[in-house]
């Protein structure tokens, strides 16, 4: 039992947006798994960090750049790379509420931010012919929800295409790359959303929250995820046991994707 509950140790492992909700689950679960664990986000936890921090922007390639440098000077190489930073702000409403600066700031964050931390990374676990890269993407990114969030289902969707593609590309090398995609989660940025939504519309949280699961066509467990949860299946994903396992999307959606 105790070598399982170890069996990242000596891996070093960055997650992105790694302070709170799906993300600071992932890195308390990798550190309970033996791995040292680098977080980074725009600004560091309001709480008492459990792990290291580096703060960046993602959505600044310049910021990216600072950070792997930081990043590998001060700590080497990653073995584990978790792109979870993501998110959206853009209105509900469908396509034509939506702007061109709607459009660049989800392609930035939900996209952009992992295709440049990638290829600063990946390009280095090449050299040592190792690693595992996980993108955290989004039921969403498989079932277009055009009322509530349009534009960011349409970069999850883009982001599943570019992580399948890039592990066939970086298989050869010893790496492999998967992607998860949660359903609804539990975190205080879905109560946000789900807030936001509501207002949008004029309904409260909870007939928000339901018309959300209603477009998903319901959900069998009917109930949201735990960011913990998540972190179970990611956990998984980087470790040894999981080694014949690249190029996948699993989804973590209490069986809410309706397709065999």
């Amino acid at each position: 039992m105790e070598r399982s509950i170890k069996e990242l140790s000596g891996k070093l492992a960055l997650v992105t947006g790694g302070t709170k909700g799906i993300g600071k689950a992932i890195a308390g679960k990798l550190a309970a798994s033996g791995a040292t664990v680098v977080v980074t986000a725009r600004r560091p936890s309001e709480e008492k960090m459990e792990h290291h921090f580096i703060a960046a922007d993602l959505t600044d390639s310049g910021a990216i750049a600072e950070l792997t440098k930081k990043l590998i000077n001060e700590y080497g190489t990653p073995d584990i790379l978790i792109n979870n930073v993501g998110g959206t702000s853009s209105p509900a409403g469908g396509f034509q509420m939506l702007s061109d600066e709607d459009w660049n700031r989800d392609i930035e964050l939900n996209l952009l931010a992992s295709i440049r931390l990638d290829k600063a990374v990946v390009s280095k676990m090449i050299e040592k012919k190792s690693g595992a890269v996980i993108h955290i993407s989004s039921l969403n990114g498989k079932i277009p929800l055009y009322q509530s969030n349009f534009s960011y289902g349409v970069m999850k969707s883009a982001l599943n295409a570019y992580s399948k593609t890039l592990a066939n590309e970086v298989a050869k090398h010893g790496i492999r790359v998967n992607t998860v995609s949660p359903g609804m989660v539990r975190t205080t940025a879905m109560e946000t959303f789900l807030e936001g939504y509501a207002q949008s519309i004029g309904k409260t949280v909870a007939e928000a929250s339901q018309q959300i699961m209603d477009g998903l066509g319901g959900v069998p467990m009917n109930r949201l995820a735990e960011p913990e949860e998540i972190a179970n299946m990611v956990a998984f994903l980087v470790s040894d046991g999981a080694g014949y396992i690249t190029g996948a999307n699993i989804l973590v959606d209490g069986g809410t994707y309706p397709a065999v």
